[in-house]
């Protein structure tokens, strides 16, 4: 009996272990001029996450929601996923065809704590509110989604009005 609870113990362990695949992270903006053409092309709105090397709520942004919403595919014609990382070191090219430090690029939209979201049109416009920090994580999701639809939103009136 013992040997019996022992083993179904050990197989429970075991499937534990790699069930889920790990969520992927968050693609890293190289060229926002090149992203601003192709979310033009297919009206996307560009969700910039700006994040830091040792930020924890970073981390959890990107594992409990970002991560998700990328494997998901449910996103995949509403949004354009890119990240920066203010501490670094690294740089990009703007929306403006420059290259502009990540964290010069940040502070440019008055951004000072990790992690911000930026909803973005194809110029770098932003379409909607900035979701800054990790608050109320229980609904965090459903606000994420009410800034997404606000920014496609504006996204379709600014074309509108082209």
């Amino acid at each position: 009996m013992y040997r019996l609870l022992a083993g179904l113990l050990f197989l429970g362990l075991l499937s534990g272990l790699g069930g889920h695949p790990p969520v992927p992270e968050v693609p890293v903006a190289t060229d926002l001029r090149a992203d601003g053409r192709l979310a033009a092309r297919r009206g996307l709105v560009i969700l910039l996450e700006v994040a830091a090397t040792d930020c924890g709520y970073c981390v959890r942004l990107e594992a409990d929601f970002l991560g998700p919403m990328l494997v998901s595919g449910d996103y995949r014609d509403r949004v354009l996923f890119r990240k920066i990382n203010v501490d670094d070191g690294s740089s990009l090219i703007g929306f403006d065809g420059k290259r502009v430090d990540a964290d010069a690029f940040a502070h440019s939209y008055g951004v000072r704590l990790t992690p911000t979201l930026l909803f973005l049109g194809p110029d770098g416009r932003e379409l909607a509110p900035r979701m800054v920090g990790l608050t109320t994580p229980d609904f965090y999701g459903a606000y994420l989604d009410q800034s997404i639809d606000a920014a496609r939103q504006a996204l379709a009136e600014s074309r509108r009005s082209d």
